[in-house]
């Protein structure tokens, strides 16, 4: 099926005329910007009391060849550990201070996770970036309007839906190396390929895409200094996505969506220092299904908005055991159903109200060597009313205040908020400032609950960041600049809890608080309508039970040069400071802290469009000095690799 597809994608390229067209890359985001991740209702960035990262379809644009952790990776605040390792590897989110529990995932404003997880986070490498139209990134607790999970960061990815011009296709196919630093193979070892059609008319739209991708050459742990060469870890992906879109009147519009999403790799046992394990027993795959229905009605004094979907993920995993020399089989299967009903009344122009009620429903099976669990004993629900106050008045003042109570079937009753003010000065340049305070929880999961060593009296884990910064523009909107200070407070954190004496195993909310506090600083430039540079910097401080893979100071750069509209060239350097990382031994079973050292990494890309209107090529060199790191003690990286692909549009 694999070669299959592949060879669809070539043979549309070389037999259609046809491009993806590269937009003009000039524009400087700005504050007329619109977001829509701090009410849920379309604002303009003046008015909202956050500083909302966004990167746009252009943006995507210019960074061709880069995976979603990658993009990711390069917000100011974020990391996505894991993005330059090898494919199959799990990802990290680390967003100030923050783990994956803490950061919520959000695809078209619904949120998603797989339940069987031990920290209920959602897995990105699910999703292939060429989907993706817009992503915004809000950083800070914002329980009040998504719930559990959003303690650090919600991260909103929009995908691709039908145009209003008619009907267009699209065929693109992406090859490239997959090295680490010690390894000089050329011959193409990275696939990506894809096809799309969508289109709309008055009345009607819809999109429907498909996606594979295959990469190898890399095991996924580090081989030694001795040379030796592991097995390559094997990962590929499929994805069909299809939006449905009816505008029965003026006033109701119904969207409908579906996608399935497989990823499957090898891997090297847990307990297996060496990564000579056969590669074809130790295999996983993981298996995304969801459905989904956003009907909108839109009335003179407001709007209101229903997102529902149903998601079913399962993961297994076939393991040689290397203590029996037998084979273990272990299945994880989660169903998930969310219902978001929220409504906006605009009272005047100043002043509006965002009232809201979500409904989510869990529950897993797991079939383990060590035990099953059952959907009738794993399983929770969720019921959350919400309300959200915003004035936005026409001096410059705005203020954004509301509260969530959470109601769940395990543990009862908690009570979320925020007060997010801010003001935009009227003067010869825009100046925002802001200022916020907010609450957060995380809810246990259904593995921490319910599983062997569940523990049905954990109460949520409770976060409250304070943040103050400013956000400006300057020189006819062609500089952007702005700064944000945070502080926040992690306490009833999950923990877990070891008896050497009885055996005794279980997990506990862990007392006393933890704390983290850094800034974020982002600059844009645009020298001239050819040249646009960007930079950002982050420095984060966290308490030393969370000081694992978070860097103290991190920075992005990156310059786009543009001399025509048709050609573009960047070059970006990414900068990362010392952390610690805790390293398993598999042989003696001790842990040790190993401190992994500051790396940097450069990058090119150049992007042509060869025939107007028709076709489009581009070709980057990443880690372009080779330089030999670790993103986590054990692990593999990816040295100096190249890239080539073209892309078509009908």
């Amino acid at each position: 099926m694999k070669k299959t597809v592949r060879a669809m994608a070539i043979v549309a390229l070389l037999n259609t005329c046809a491009y993806a067209q590269v937009k003009d890359s000039t524009k400087v985001n700005s504050l007329e910007e619109v977001v829509i991740s701090d009410t849920k209702f379309a604002q303009r960035k003046e008015k909202s009391g956050k500083v909302i990262e966004v990167i746009t379809a252009s943006d995507l644009e210019k960074k061709s060849g880069q995976n979603l952790a990658t993009v990711l990776s390069q917000v100011v605040g974020v990391d996505i550990n894991g993005n330059q390792s090898a494919n199959g590897k799990n990802l990290g989110y680390y967003i100030r201070g923050g783990k994956n529990r803490q950061v919520l995932i959000l695809i078209d404003g619904i949120p998603v996770t797989d339940a069987s997880g031990i920290s209920l986070e959602y897995d990105l490498r699910l999703l292939p970036v060429e989907q993706v139209e817009r992503i915004e990134v809000m950083k800070g607790a914002a329980g009040t309007l998504y719930g559990t999970g959003a303690a650090t960061g919600v991260i909103n990815i929009s995908l691709k839906k039908g145009t209003k011009k008619g009907m267009t296709g699209n065929a693109y196919v992406n090859i490239g190396s997959n090295n680490t630093f010690d390894d000089k193979k050329y011959n193409g070892q990275d696939f990506n390929q894809g096809i799309s059609i969508n289109g709309a008319n008055e009345k009607f739209s819809y999109f429907a895409s498909f996606n594979s991708t295959e990469t190898g050459n890399m095991s996924q742990i580090a081989a030694p200094s001795s040379g030796l060469k592991y097995e390559e870890d094997i990962f590929s992906r499929q994805n069909v996505l299809t939006k449905f879109g009816v505008k029965a009147t003026d006033k109701i519009t119904l969207d409908f969506f579906a996608n399935y999403d497989k990823i499957s790799n090898n891997y090297d046992a847990a307990f297996d220092n060496t990564g000579l394990n056969d590669n074809a027993v130790n295999t996983t795959t993981s298996e995304q299904f969801r459905v989904g229905f956003a009907p909108k009605y839109k009335y003179t004094k407001g709007e209101f908005n229903i997102n529902a979907a149903a998601n079913r993920i399962s993961r297994d995993y076939f393991e040689l055991n290397s203590f029996s020399n037998t084979v273990d089989y272990s299945l994880y299967e989660s169903r998930s159903a969310i219902v978001d009903a929220f409504n906006k009344y605009q009272f005047n122009d100043s002043f509006f109200m965002v009232t809201g009620f979500n409904y989510q429903f869990h529950d897993m099976l797991s079939q383990t060597p060590f035990g099953n669990l059952t959907r009738e004993s794993t399983k929770f629900t969720m019921l959350d009313p919400y309300v959200t106050l915003v004035y936005t008045s026409k001096f410059g003042l705005n203020i954004n205040a509301g509260s969530r109570l959470n109601h769940h079937s395990e543990y009862g009753n908690f009570v979320v908020y925020n007060v997010n003010p801010s003001y935009s000065f009227k003067t010869s340049f825009p100046l925002k400032v802001l200022a916020s305070y907010s609450t957060a929880y995380i809810t246990p999961s259904l593995y921490q609950l319910y599983s062997e060593f569940g523990n049905t009296s954990l109460t949520p884990e409770e976060n409250a960041t304070i943040e103050a910064g400013f956000e400006t523009e300057l020189f006819n909107k062609r500089l952007r600049l702005n700064v944000v200070g945070f502080y926040r407070d992690e306490k009833n954190s999950f923990g877990f809890y070891f008896d050497p004496t009885t055996f005794d195993a279980f997990y506990i909310n862990i007392n006393g608080k933890n704390k983290a506090k850094g800034i974020e600083t982002g600059l844009s430039v645009a020298v001239s309508d050819q040249i646009k540079f960007n930079g950002n910097y982050t420095f984060t401080q966290v308490d030393e039970a969370l000081n694992r893979l978070i860097p103290r100071h991190k920075a992005n750069v990156s310059l786009d040069f543009q001399p025509s509209s048709r050609t573009l060239f960047n070059v970006s350097y990414q900068y990362f400071d010392a952390r610690n990382d805790a390293f398993f031994d598999g042989t003696t079973f001790q842990t040790t802290t190993v401190e992994l050292g500051s790396y940097q990494l450069f990058n090119f890309l150049f992007k042509q469009e060869l025939i107007k209107n028709r076709l489009t090529f581009f070709g980057t060199v990443t880690n372009i000095l080779n330089e030999e790191f670790t993103e986590n003690v054990g692990y593999a990286t990816r040295g100096r690799n190249f890239q080539v692909g073209l892309n078509i549009t009908l």
